[in-house]
């Protein structure tokens, strides 16, 4: 049987009032065609993507209708903002009834349907669906990247019915689209679900660390997206996450009503749950309160939940100490610098020389004391993490008036001195205090978390020969960007993992599972910060293109209408970029993107850069953590 891939005649879009498309369809295609070259899937979480508004109206299987334009006709009608009524018109009854949508989405770079060898007395017949598959969604609305270039192919059945009709009556369990057509259906948003409790913290810090972490999942953009989100945060946790994080909901919760009032005030009913305990409806209505502002950004200022006992409010200034980014840092966000010339840590204003920070750190280099590499500001910009300029001694120091000579070392690495790539590299702080380092070490190469003066190794579950190059912890603590290296090839890979902490107060254990790749077509990663509570900026390059800066979120998606140019206004490829996480959820204004480029530092304004104004030459310029 010959082949091609599906394509169609494009749907008509029309701008109306309020900046709203409207799909009109066009020759029966109801969805977006799959041409165009496409080769990955890039998900923006980006607000002008999050706000499109094109509709996809889909349309019934004609009289007559062949397999193949049936097929080509039900993949059009699952992407219809109506839900799956239509779809499932291209099927017979049986097929209708035992069809679950719900199990997932097959994400292929594009669909090629076979064409039809039926002849007129056939009763049966079967095709196929092929592409390459690039990425899943579960059941439970989470994206995961599917690695490798493998073309997988999904069997159909036809049936000819009494009346001479063609239907499906047997396929694949979900749902398979085009990446092209997921991107129009659907759109990332983030649930939110309560940090775990760290059994290593005494008590009654343990329990007073608790804030809210972002999930990011996949849902339909139009159909009745916040109930949607609430039956998905009500539902619990993706897999991924769920070893980290916990939620106030208990099981059998179910969503009965949203709606929003002119006030933006978000009204939720739901039942299954007990909300007579003040507590733990509050608790509750902070998951949905952030879950729906995620949703539509200043839609929602207030939510009210109601059960069949009890209600409550939830709104951003409730508890700030649990929201999203609660561990982010000061307000405002500080920035910092080190002096070119004389190495002095100074806490900058915006973009503008500053003063020096307190105690040793703020002072040149004085005759006799170590010279400093990198250095990295705890979240509460209390103390310092500083690598020596060769990168085999960590110093943690205090930033308060007083400290007049540099500690002894918290950390050592034994790798051979003069050795470029190996020692300590890569200091990070996570929003409790606890200061993470990179061993690059070749004898023994290992993630350090550093607790009280006291060393922890960190073991890294799932590296198949790979060695960690550099990190960046969230502020929650939770999770933890990977820069790591693969043996025989050139360049560096971004990876995520979960950060898991165990045993006691006295004898802390901790953990790095769950690592997964992200962002594959990137090659090399020279530098990340997160910028968000479920997103990083990476600094880093695709095959055969310049380097650039992506948005990439936990799950592995790379947003497209994130990136952002760094040849607009850069006299040259930076070194290191730098960005609040807080973005978007504490702060009211974003802080700027910052970046260092031959010594100068720029700062990302209105999506250009400009030359940040410091008397000084920097040598690195950073927000804490």
């Amino acid at each position: 049987m010959g082949g091609s891939a599906r394509t169609g005649p494009a749907p008509l879009l029309v701008a109306v009032a309020g900046a709203v498309l409207v799909t009109l369809v066009a020759s029966g295609c109801a969805a977006m065609p799959d041409s165009g070259g496409i080769t990955k899937v890039e998900l923006s979480q980006g607000s002008a993507d999050k706000n499109l508004q094109a509709r996809v109206f889909p349309v019934a299987p004609g009289k007559g209708a062949k397999p193949r334009e049936l097929l080509t006709g039900f993949l059009d009608a699952v992407t219809a903002d109506e839900g799956y009524e239509t779809a499932r018109k291209y099927l017979t009854e049986r097929a209708a009834a035992s069809w679950n949508p719900d199990a997932g989405i097959q994400v292929l770079s594009a669909t090629k349907i076979p064409l039809d060898q039926v002849a007129d007395a056939d009763t049966k017949y079967s095709s196929t669906v092929s592409g390459q598959l690039v990425a899943k969604v579960d059941d439970k609305h989470s994206y995961l990247l599917v690695a490798g270039q493998n073309n997988n192919v999904f069997d159909f059945t036809f049936v000819r019915e009494h009346d001479g009709d063609w239907r499906i009556d047997s396929l694949p369990p979900g749902v398979i689209m085009n990446e092209t057509n997921f991107r129009n259906s659907f759109r990332q948003v983030e649930r939110f679900f309560y940090s775990t409790p760290d059994p290593s913290v005494p008590a009654p810090a343990n329990g007073g660390q608790e804030v809210l972490i972002a999930d990011p999942i996949y849902l339909r953009r139009r159909i009745d997206p916040l109930t949607s989100a609430a039956k998905a945060l009500v539902s619990g946790p993706s897999t991924w996450l769920s070893p980290v994080v916990r939620t106030a909901f208990p099981t059998g919760t179910t969503v009965d009503k949203v709606s929003i009032d002119d006030s933006r005030i978000a009204h939720v009913q739901v039942g299954g749950a007990d909300l007579a305990d003040p507590l733990a409806c509050r608790r509750m209505a902070a998951q949905l309160f952030y879950t729906f502002t995620d949703q539509g950004k200043g839609q929602v200022e207030r939510l009210e939940l109601r059960g069949q006992r009890g209600s409550c409010t939830a709104s951003r200034t409730d508890d700030p100490a649990v929201g999203p980014g609660a561990l982010a840092g000061r307000l405002p966000v500080q920035q910092y610098y080190q002096r070119a010339d004389n190495g002095a840590l100074m806490a900058a204003d915006d973009g503008h020389t500053g003063d020096p920070v307190p105690g040793v750190l703020g002072k040149p280099h004085a005759s006799g004391a170590p010279v400093l590499g990198a250095v990295a500001v705890s979240r509460d910009g209390a103390q310092a993490a500083a690598l020596s300029d060769d990168g085999h001694q960590l110093y943690a120091v205090p930033l308060q008036a007083g400290t007049a000579t540099m500690p002894e070392p918290v950390l050592s690495s034994p790798a051979k001195a003069g050795t470029k790539d190996d020692g300590l590299a890569s200091p990070s702080w996570d929003g409790r205090g606890d200061l993470w380092v990179v061993d690059r070490n070749p004898q023994n190469p290992r993630v350090v978390m550093v607790r009280g003066g006291k060393t922890y190794t960190a073991p890294v579950d799932g590296l198949t020969g790979q060695t960690v190059q550099a990190l960046k912890l969230s502020s929650d603590g939770a999770r933890i960007a990977l820069v790591v290296k693969s043996p025989g090839v050139n360049g560096s890979s971004l990876m995520f993992g979960r950060v898991e902490h165990g045993g006691t107060p006295q004898a802390p254990t901790v953990r790095i599972t769950g690592v997964r790749p992200a962002a594959p077509s990137l090659v090399d990663v020279a530098s990340v910060s997160w910028s968000e509570t479920d997103q990083l900026l990476v600094l880093g390059k695709e095959q055969d293109r310049p380097q650039q800066l992506y948005y990439i979120s936990t799950d592995g998606s790379q947003s497209t209408d994130g990136q952002l140019q760094t040849g607009n206004g850069l006299p040259s490829s930076p070194q290191s970029i730098s960005t609040a996480e807080s973005r978007g959820y504490i702060l009211a204004q974003p802080s700027p993107v910052l970046a260092v480029a031959a010594g100068t530092v720029y700062r990302l304004v209105n999506n250009q850069w400009r030359e940040a104004q410091l008397v000084d030459k920097a040598r690195s310029y950073f927000y804490p953590g």
